[in-house]
């Protein structure tokens, strides 16, 4: 698939607190629109995706495509969003490209700290070295939902460590210790998300990195995510053939929920009784 022949791509994210979403079309974000909505995205998630659509004055059959957030994050918003982006892309016969949310915060966060528009050539900076991104989610009892993403000095994105929960205090240690191992490669590391009740690790971080003389700057972004940087990252899927199976995509859990956790931890006791 070609960029002439891509129509408008409709994107949206439910796995946080925000509804994200987003339209683009021939490299430019016709608009977007981000609503807290507590929680309650079952609610308002077809009303704002219906809203926005008509801001933008994009009907059904000129939607091009439909990417959508699949996590992680929330158990409950991650089921919603996909759940819709799969009736929506089977209801208009549209193809469906699912994006990481982790990786949609870690690319929309580094763009906007770094000062540079999404979708434009874009690179860590001048001379050698490269960023790395840490897109973080909170995940209760000191866990995190996140992953490892890099942008190299030539402007090349990628991801060197895997989405997954992870303890907050483990994944710092693990970062720092890499860095170091980097011998200076490493330019800048990039904290980025939900960091209310993960600054102090965070923090952390910094003065690691400071001690081991590893020569990466650590910067710490609060940043919510937004439906563009899953437009633009679904755009890129798209052009590269990766469309998902319509009625087999399913979201990203990660982890069992912990109502689900519970309920099969009665069952293997009720087992041996």
């Amino acid at each position: 698939m070609t960029e002439r022949n891509v129509g408008p791509i409709l994107a949206f994210d439910t796995s946080t607190a925000a509804f994200a979403a987003a339209i683009l079309d021939k490299g430019r974000i016709l608009g977007d629109m981000q609503s807290l909505a507590e929680r309650n995205h079952s609610v308002h998630v077809i009303t704002h995706i219906k809203q926005l659509m008509e801001q933008c004055g994009v009907t059904s059959s000129d939607v091009g495509a439909i990417a959508v957030g699949s996590g992680p994050g929330s158990y409950t918003g991650m089921r919603i969003a996909v759940a819709a982006a799969k009736t929506l892309a089977w209801v208009w016969g549209k193809p469906l490209i699912g994006v990481s949310s982790l990786e949609a915060i870690a690319y929309g966060g580094w763009h906007h700290a770094a000062g540079v528009q999404l979708g434009t050539a874009s690179a860590s900076g001048a001379g050698t070295g490269e960023d790395w991104i840490l897109p973080i989610m909170d995940a209760r009892r000191g866990q995190v939902y996140t992953g490892g993403y890099a942008m190299s000095a030539s402007g090349e994105w990628s991801g060197f460590a895997a989405d997954g929960v992870r303890l907050m205090h483990d994944w710092v240690d693990r970062i720092a210790g890499e860095a170091a191992q980097q011998q200076g490669q490493v330019k800048r590391i990039w904290v980025i998300g939900d960091l209310a009740l993960h600054r102090e690790e965070a923090e952390r971080l910094q003065a690691l990195c400071g001690a081991n003389r590893s020569g990466a700057e650590v910067h710490l972004l609060q940043y919510e995510l937004e439906g563009c940087a899953v437009a633009w990252l679904g755009r890129e899927r798209l052009l590269k053939g990766e469309i998902a199976d319509t009625h087999g995509l399913t979201p990203n859990y990660t982890q069992l929920a912990e109502a689900e956790v519970n309920l099969r931890a009665k069952q293997q006791g009720e087992a041996k009784s």
